[in-house]
């Protein structure tokens, strides 16, 4: 029986769930006749702007979390109660294999598939629909579904929204990993 608060049941799902995109997508493709990896390439173009467009995501992220205000303390008590259990057993390196999964997994799907059909607000409605977690974190995602779009369109490669995505995912998963923790340590003295 699986344990989510297991370190390894929790990474294999993880993994094996936002794998199973990556597998979804080139289904999907296959089926749509869309090569979800036609806008792909290791270039510098890819890796800078990926780069570069977590920024913003990740300020964005620190502001709803640190100053929680109206929708965003719920989502926030969401992501403790949900998550917390499982990610203060993961380390670093979990967190990492997660994110990157999750990017890839998520922007083959939306951004390499639904993206060149639906077009750039079809498929980010979608995105922020199977993100719905509250109304408010359903929009937010949509948001930042249609910046990943967007991210593609100007880039042209789809390296970018995949490393974009993926390093915000971790980035967010370790300020909520560490606050985590810290509110469970013992008080020191």
């Amino acid at each position: 029986m699986l344990d989510l608060s297991n370190r390894t049941d929790f990474v294999t799902v993880a993994v094996v769930f936002e794998g199973s995109l990556a597998g979804l997508a080139l289904a999907l493709g296959w089926w749509l006749e869309v090569d979800p990896l036609a806008q792909f390439a290791w270039n510098w173009n890819g890796w800078l702007g990926g780069l570069a467009a977590t920024v913003p995501m990740y300020v964005l992220f620190m502001i709803a979390y640190r100053f929680p205000f109206g929708p965003f303390r719920k989502i926030k008590q969401f992501l403790k109660d949900a998550l917390g259990t499982s990610l203060v057993t993961c380390r670093w390196h979990d967190l990492l294999l997660v994110a990157l999964v999750a990017g890839a997994g998520e922007e083959l799907l939306f951004r390499g598939v639904l993206h060149p059909k639906m077009g750039l607000l079809g498929s980010n409605f979608l995105f922020g629909l199977v993100h719905f977690i509250t109304p408010t974190y359903a929009i937010a995602a949509g948001l930042i579904g249609t910046f990943m779009g967007w991210l593609l369109d100007f880039s042209g490669n789809l390296l970018a929204p995949i490393l974009a995505h993926g390093l915000y995912d971790f980035a967010a998963l370790i300020v909520i990993a560490r606050d985590l923790r810290r509110q469970a340590a013992p008080p020191p003295g």
